[in-house]
């Protein structure tokens, strides 16, 4: 039986909630300590948001709620016996808290879940929670760390080359894209074939490596052609994807894990393919097993500039040292 809990229920309420809280992995990230929490259910239970399953005549379970401003109420929290679990109390619960509120003038009502929390992600989804409002966390250490690496970052700049000697077909690609750029970029610039490589280079690209990948994924794919986004990131690393027929066949990043930890499989995949590049660019397969090195930090590596200089060199790829300021000087260059 699902009913409102009373003043009489106070002493279970306290008796199951310190079991609640006693569960909980994290609860030092909610800042508050039993008793402070202890004294929020007095104020939920005195405010008539307060529910209990009770089964036997004993309480095996309760639900809180609490009316926020405007429209939104909140099921603050959720627990059943553990012995008393998958028999429906906590959808029952759930459904006299989302009654009451409503009763309130709410029409939404939120609830905080960890991510790890599998179960209960899956049960609230068939309720038809859905994901509103999103809570990242960080130990103060690692931010530290990932905030003092970003602050000592440089610039990042790149380019894409087109594998053809056609700059009549590559122009009219490039401008289909453009409209796709961010709206406040300065332009593109595209440069004449050398070595069989037409470049392009655009200023918005250089800001947003990812926006400089999708470029020449684009082009790729319009053209059927090969193409190659290389570029500094962050003053930092280099990466470098090849594409045929729109399709990412390499991709190369010298810090893997530059941005974050990864499974051992993805980081393996940001090495470079000796074997595809020397296909798709010409490149001596042993220059690039020798140059396309990873580390485990920047530090490992030659200077990115230098190292990027070196793999464009290989790949006989030329204007990839720079990025878009320096490309309109460029001979026979075309704005776009």
């Amino acid at each position: 039986m699902i009913r409102l809990a009373t003043p009489a229920d106070r002493e279970s309420l306290h008796e199951l909630y310190s079991a609640f809280f006693s569960e909980m992995p994290d609860s030092d990230y909610f800042g508050t300590t039993l008793e402070e929490e202890l004294g929020q259910v007095d104020e939920i239970l005195g405010d008539g948001l307060a529910f209990v399953a009770e089964e036997e005549g004993e309480v095996a379970g309760f639900a809180l709620g609490r009316r926020k401003r405007g429209t939104y109420g909140v099921l603050s929290d959720l627990y059943v016996r553990p012995e008393a679990r998958r028999r429906g109390l906590a959808t029952n619960l759930a459904a006299a808290v989302a009654e009451a509120l409503a009763e309130r003038g709410a029409t939404h009502m939120s609830l905080f879940v960890e991510v790890a929390n599998a179960p209960a992600r899956a049960a609230y989804a068939s309720w038809g929670l859905r994901p509103g409002f999103l809570t990242l966390v960080s130990e103060i250490e690692e931010l530290r760390r990932r905030l003092s690496t970003a602050a000592e970052a440089g610039p990042s700049f790149g380019s894409v080359h087109v594998q053809t000697d056609d700059i009549a077909a590559v122009t009219p690609a490039v401008e289909r894209f453009v409209p796709l750029r961010a709206a406040n970029s300065e332009g593109t610039v595209v440069s004449p074939p050398r070595n069989g490589w037409i470049a392009v280079y655009d200023e918005a690209c250089d800001r947003d490596p990812q926006l400089l990948r999708r470029l020449a994924r684009e082009l790729s794919d319009r053209m059927g052609a090969v193409t190659l986004s290389i570029g500094v990131e962050r003053g930092k690393v280099v990466r470098y994807l090849l594409f045929e027929r729109g399709r990412i066949v390499d991709e190369y990043l010298s810090v893997p894990e530059y941005y974050g930890e990864l499974p051992p499989g993805d980081a393996v995949a940001l090495g470079a393919n000796p074997t595809v590049v020397a296909r798709l660019t010409g490149a001596d397969p042993r220059e690039i097993r020798t140059l396309a090195r990873t580390a485990s930090a920047p530090g490992e590596l030659p200077p990115a500039d230098e190292l990027l200089g070196q793999l464009a060199a290989a790949m006989k790829i030329e204007g990839a040292e720079h990025g878009y300021e320096q490309a309109a000087s460029i001979p026979g260059a075309q704005r776009v």
